[in-house]
């Protein structure tokens, strides 16, 4: 186990099951060089840790706490598909930039608070230096199936040994 799955045992925390991608022309991610780009993760799939509600609007159906508690679950599912694809967590050498999307009621206008489910995990367990990164956080009328929000990610990795 390396560092960064270890810091999330200290936590409690698990990876989820990588996610399968429902059809050939899209996946998990895509690698180019030392870039990692990740599609959106979200809500609404069988298996997410946290016991988290999947669907709904923030705002209305889904509280701001519930919901960064899924934005926490879904960087873990990030986590999972990153781990798939180069073999250890440890081979991440930067979190460079989120894009969340939140499933927002009207008048719901703290998706910053909620995407930070997501950022505050990351910056844990890169630290400061490589933890920190640039990002979005908006709120949108709908998601598939009605997650209640969806994370994309990009990452630098360590470059081949």
């Amino acid at each position: 186990m390396g560092m960064i799955e270890s810091r999330l045992a200290g936590m409690g925390l698990t990876l989820p099951k990588m996610h399968p991608y429902p059809s050939p022309n899209r996946t998990g991610c895509v690698r180019s060089g030392n870039l990692l780009f990740l599609s959106g993760h979200g809500t609404g799939r069988q298996e997410m840790p946290l016991n988290i509600k999947q669907y709904g609007k923030v705002g209305t159906e889904v509280s701001e706490e519930e919901a960064y508690l899924c934005a926490k679950s879904v960087a873990l599912a990030m986590m999972a598909t990153i781990k798939a694809e180069v073999g250890d967590l440890d081979r991440v050498r930067r979190v460079i930039r989120l894009y969340g999307m939140v499933n927002s009621a009207p008048g719901f206008e703290r998706q910053f608070a909620v995407i930070d489910g997501a950022s505050d995990l990351f910056y844990e367990l890169w630290g400061p230096e490589f933890g920190r990164h640039a990002r979005a956080a908006v709120g949108i009328a709908e998601l598939p199936r009605r997650a209640v929000l969806e994370i994309m990610g990009e990452f630098e990795l360590q470059p081949d040994a």
